[in-house]
């Protein structure tokens, strides 16, 4: 199963609302932990798949140019 960019956003938009609900302090910053959490990795998702597309790019240029 591939993890996509939408359902690390989508976890975090729950760890987050999780966190808008919490009535205790530590559950709360728990919460608000995970959401950060989930957002970075969305966050490093989005880099490499730039990096991908860029470095697909850069290969057909490459083989393009010797061939």
């Amino acid at each position: 199963m591939s993890t996509t960019r939408e359902f690390y956003i989508a976890r975090a938009e729950e760890s987050a609302a999780e966190a808008a609900n919490a009535t205790l302090a530590n559950v709360r910053e728990r919460a608000e932990r995970s959401a950060a959490a989930w957002r970075e990795m969305a966050d490093r998702m989005e880099r490499v798949e730039r990096q991908r597309v860029v470095a697909e790019a850069a290969r057909a240029e490459r083989i393009a140019a010797e061939g």
